[in-house]
């Protein structure tokens, strides 16, 4: 048995996962942990070092995603075979390695599904209005300002979820918080650590662990064909629901009205919420757009979750949340002390943005281009990869699933189209349980891309896959 004895510090800003990971990494590399040496089960482990099973599998997940195992059904996770030329020795300075298959400047073509296409953000009205608000407000602006975000920036934000999402809300109801994960960590302290969470299966990873790291439970609910199965969250111990309804993540399904309105009666039922994640609702390409989950809600059971990183520009940290009536009361009794994390500068320049018609006219744009980029890509994934695929999820958002019916793994489809220099990333790290799939899936996004590369990068996975 391997022995893993890792130096782990839990008051650092890094979490033990990837402390974790990034040990077992070091040690493959060392080749102090050799190819084909078996990893100690989840449970061995997690009982050795002291770790909760979460953890641990949140560990060998980031090390399959990466292909530094890879697991055999029914044995376990083995250590991949690596080139050599990436091993180091303890002698050797350390390397800034992506991956352990190429480096990150061979990397041509990045199917990434979080990157938006930067090159047609208005950089100069952006620019303009921060000036504007330097100038217009002096110095007040580098105050710290209201605990649930700048008032004119949460009004804005109120009438676009209304004419947009359908969203019925009050500025009051508002708040803003830089990024996802940090609002998530503010919904479990206002819903307490006791309370059960039922997660998509699959789902996105990043709110999972976060509830890990609050050491909350939570239970992963398998999906149909229309979302999160109702049957299977009734009989689960969890009250409440994290959904992303207008496109599921990864799989891309959207949820019909009548399974919305089933998790609405679920919630209701069992005195619970639904936190609905609407991560990239602007951009739907085929049928007509159906209302959010929160503006179905007639009982305040629905907690809506909106960003602007998908819309925006992702480093721009501009969250928010939606709280129902009853929380917002707890979070206005004992949450305020918290001071707002997201820079007035550019809530304020936000602001000025969607109030002065430069934001549905960005969003216009982006939808046109984004549109046409989904077109190419379908196109060109039809034409090259024929029957040899199944797409999953093209009828909205900035990423697909691919399914490719091959007799390679998910792993070595990864590290094929690595050595053609291509990126793409595994569906397997959305799971909370995986188990090798009959037909591995890949998850393919494309916003970041331009429509020539998207065309370069399937003719190169085609070439790559030997399809």
């Amino acid at each position: 048995m391997i022995e893993i004895t890792p130096v782990l510090d839990p008051s650092s800003r890094v979490p033990l996962y990837m402390q974790l990971s990034d040990y077992i990494k070091s040690e493959i590399l060392s080749g102090r942990i050799r190819p084909q040496e078996k990893l100690p089960s989840k449970r061995h482990l997690a009982n050795y070092l002291g770790l909760s099973l979460n953890t641990i599998q949140a560990a060998y997940d980031q090390l399959n995603a990466e292909g530094f195992v890879k697991s055999r059904p029914r044995q376990g996770l083995f250590v991949a075979e690596l080139e050599d030329e990436f091993f180091k020795t303890e002698d050797t300075p350390h390397l800034e390695i992506e991956t352990p298959f190429i480096k990150s400047d061979e990397i041509k073509i990045d199917f990434n599904s979080g990157r938006v296409d930067l090159a047609q953000f208005p950089y100069a009205a952006w620019r303009k209005l921060t000036i504007q608000s330097l100038y217009e407000d002096q110095a007040g602006i580098f105050y710290n300002g209201e605990p649930q975000g700048e008032r004119n920036l949460r009004e804005e934000i109120a009438k676009h979820l209304f004419a947009s999402r359908g969203v019925k809300c009050t500025a009051k109801q508002i708040i803003i918080g830089a990024g996802t994960q940090y609002l998530i960590g503010i919904l479990v302290l206002l819903l307490g650590n006791g309370t059960v969470y039922a997660l998509e299966e699959p789902g996105f990873h990043r709110a999972r662990t976060v509830l890990d790291h609050h050491d909350v439970p939570h239970v992963p609910i398998p999906l149909d064909e229309a979302g999160m199965d109702i049957g299977a969250l009734q009989k689960s111990a969890a009250t409440v629901a994290y959904v992303t309804p207008s496109h599921q993540f990864p799989m891309g399904m959207v949820m019909p009205t009548a399974r919305r309105q089933e998790l609405l009666n679920w919630a209701e039922v069992v005195n619970g919420f639904i936190i609905e994640d609407d991560y990239d609702g602007e951009y739907r390409y085929k049928g007509v757009p159906i209302p959010s989950l929160q503006g179905l809600d007639a009982n305040g059971r629905v907690i809506y979750l909106g960003t602007f990183s998908k819309s925006l520009i992702p480093s721009i940290r501009i969250s928010y949340l939606v709280l129902p009536p009853a929380l917002l009361k707890i979070y206005q009794n004992r949450f305020t002390i918290y001071k707002q994390t997201t820079s007035r500068l550019h809530q304020e320049t936000l602001f000025r943005f969607m109030s002065e018609g430069y934001w549905q006219s960005h969003l216009n744009k982006m939808r046109t281009l984004y549109r046409r980029k989904h077109e190419v890509l379908l196109a060109a994934i039809d034409q090259l990869l024929g029957e040899q695929v199944e797409m999953i999820g093209e009828k909205s958002g900035l990423h697909i699933v691919l399914a490719v019916k091959s007799n390679m793994s998910e792993d070595e489809l990864i590290l094929a189209a690595r050595r053609v220099g291509v990126k793409i990333y595994p569906s397997s790290l959305y799971y909370t349980h995986h188990t090798e799939q009959e037909v591995p899936k890949v998850v393919i996004g494309f916003g970041g891309l331009t429509e020539s590369e998207i065309e370069e990068g399937i003719y190169l996975l085609k070439k790559a896959w030997g399809i």
